[in-house]
This record gives structure tokens, sequence and C-alpha cells, in this order.
């Protein structure tokens, strides 16, 4: 754990949940010697524009420092090889999510530049979550974005399976597939002005996955971490990861590209499809018994559906056989996937 490189941990008052123990990790907040060791609070960086249109969560924003976000964490949302995610609730209940990042790959201004770009490029796009503001300094680094108190895609599917229970309908699934396929299709048209000193691959976002897709109450989408593999590298993690976080870990490619992101994309297209039981040789087997699962004689899908919508359903798994192909160069572009749905 990052946090551990800092100091011993000790356990606070504040931690009333088990969210901890279950992700292997400790919150920001167990680790008050580090807080403490900070002889200035440094303000945190604002990435708000005028065109922001919230005017009082950027006035809290604005005076938010370092000091105050390590203190109002309330619990891990996730973990993964780039980093941990927490939940932080400030003064007057404003909720944002801290992405505090293992291992950063760029210096100072670099870090900063990247972040304000990425921020930048986020506020045009109705399907990226908004990054809000980011603190760098020798100890920590970690970008503040937009909270999401329905959790990502990976949780309330995962939270669903282990109840018994089917989360979505198709229509909502539909929907979060339009949705991601959109936010994509942006990212991969986007491109790096001449003049820009960010130095990164605009148009890759580098670490699509279904816990990286955010869901508002009416189940729209926002995805998460959209250029963070440019700012941070993977770390091998020693503590054991959740089951679920296992069994999926090493399933998606974390190469930098956009044949990387359609591949994933099409992971989670089978994720959504059919459970998440995605282990080795998993692409074959579907295909093994494609016939099947046609003909209704092998029951692939995890919800009801009937005549066109199954058709549709079908197809849609067409297309993530298509993006799961071993060969990049066979796999669709996302705009002709997004012709296709």
């Amino acid at each position: 754990m990052l946090s551990r490189a800092f100091t011993k941990p000790r356990r606070s008052f504040k931690d009333g949940g088990d969210q901890q123990s279950k992700s292997g990790g400790g919150s920001i907040h167990e680790y008050e010697d580090m807080v403490v060791g900070f002889s200035d609070d440094l303000p945190l960086i604002s990435c708000i524009t005028n065109h922001d249109q919230d005017h009082e969560v950027t006035g809290i924003q604005m005076m938010m420092t370092m000091k105050e976000v390590l203190r109002s964490s309330v619990g891990v949302m996730g973990e993964s090889r780039l980093g941990i995610t927490e939940k932080v609730v400030l003064l007057k209940g404003h909720v944002f999510a801290v992405k505090r990042f293992r291992k950063v790959i760029v210096g100072r201004s670099d870090f900063g530049r990247r972040v304000e770009r990425l921020a930048l490029v986020s506020t045009k796009c109705e399907f990226l979550v908004p990054i809000t503001a980011y603190l760098y300094t020798k100890r920590i680094k970690f970008v503040l974005y937009h909270y999401y108190p329905m959790g990502s895609l990976a949780q309330l599917l995962e939270g669903a399976r282990k109840d018994g229970h089917t989360a979505l309908n198709w229509n909502q699934r539909l929907k979060i597939i339009h949705q991601i396929a959109q936010a994509i299709g942006f990212i991969h048209l986007e491109s790096t002005p001449p003049n820009d000193r960010s130095n990164m691959q605009m148009n890759i976002h580098g670490n699509i996955k279904s816990s990286n897709v955010m869901l508002n109450v009416d189940f729209s989408v926002r995805l998460s971490d959209y250029g963070f593999a440019q700012l941070a590298e993977n770390v091998e993690v020693s503590d054991k990861p959740p089951p679920a976080v296992a069994e999926n870990i090493y399933i998606y490619h974390e190469e930098l590209c956009q044949k990387c992101d359609i591949y994933n994309f099409g992971i989670i297209l089978l994720d959504i499809l059919g459970g998440s039981n995605l282990k080795r040789g998993f692409r074959k087997c579907i295909l093994e018994n494609k016939a099947e699962i046609r003909e209704g004689k092998i029951e692939f899908f995890e919800f009801a559906v009937e005549g066109k919508e199954r058709k549709r359903a079908l197809h849609i798994l067409d297309i993530a056989l298509a993006c799961t192909t071993r060969l990049a160069e066979s796999r669709p572009p996302i705009d002709q996937i997004l012709l296709s749905l």
C-alpha cells in the first residue's frame, strides 16, 4: 500500500466501516502521523473552469486543502494496481472521490499539465467523470473528482450476483452499453493540439473496465480514470485482493492503445450480457457453444429477453466477440461499433 510507505498505520476513531478490510488496504484518514508530519498545509489545485455551473461546489472546492481531504476520508471505494479510490465527505456534506496513485511516472509540472488537460477534455463529454482538483507532493499524489453514490457497474453486477438476483433489465443494460461506447467514441476522436505541453495520447483511455464505469441513479453512465494510465504505472499489490478482483484483474488488457480500449470494451459487454465468469478460455467456450446459444439450448444471458430484443442481444454478443479477438488489427474501431449498435 502506498500509505504504508509513510508511517505505521494508526487506527482512527472515525473508522466505522468494513470497506477497508475488504479491500485489503487502509484509508488515508488512518495515517494521522502522516498528516501531522506535514508542517504546512497545501491548497488543492483547481481544475474547475468558468463554465462550471455548480457555484456552491466550486467555492467549497476552491478552499479545499490537503489536510482537509486527508482527514475527510470515510472509506475505501476500490483498489487497483494504479491506486486506491476513496470517498471523502467535506464541509456542508459535499462528497467527492479521491484517486491516490501508487507510483506516479511524471514530475510535478508534467503531472499538473496532464491532469489539467484531462479535466478540460472531460468537461466536453457528458459521459466522462469530471475532475475538480489535484495535489502533487513528495509523499502523496491524488486527483479529486465527482462521486457517484450508485457506485460502479462492477459493484452493481457483482452485488446482485452474490444475492442471486438480476440487478439490471435488458433496456438498462442496453443504455449502459450505448453510453460507454459513446464515451470511448469521444475519446478516440480526441486530438492533442500542436502547442500542447501535456505530452499525452489524448485519444486513448488506457484503463477501461467495469469498475471504472460509474452509474447515476437513472443508470446513465460516466466513464472514470480517463488518461490516468499516463499519470501512474501499475504496481503489484502485496495484499491479497478481494475474490472478484482476483478473478478479473488480469482479464483486461493494459497496453496503451485504442485496440486495447476496444478489447476491454468487449470484456465489459460480455460481463453485461452473460455474467462475471470471465476466466481463461471463456471466449473459446462461447464460440464452441455459439450455435446452442443462438438456438436457446444454452442460456447465456442472465436477464430475460425474447424476440427481437433477443436477436439484438445476440448481435451485441457478436460485437463483444469481435472486440476480444486475439488479433488486435481485426478488432472493429469504435465508430463502426457505434453504427452497429
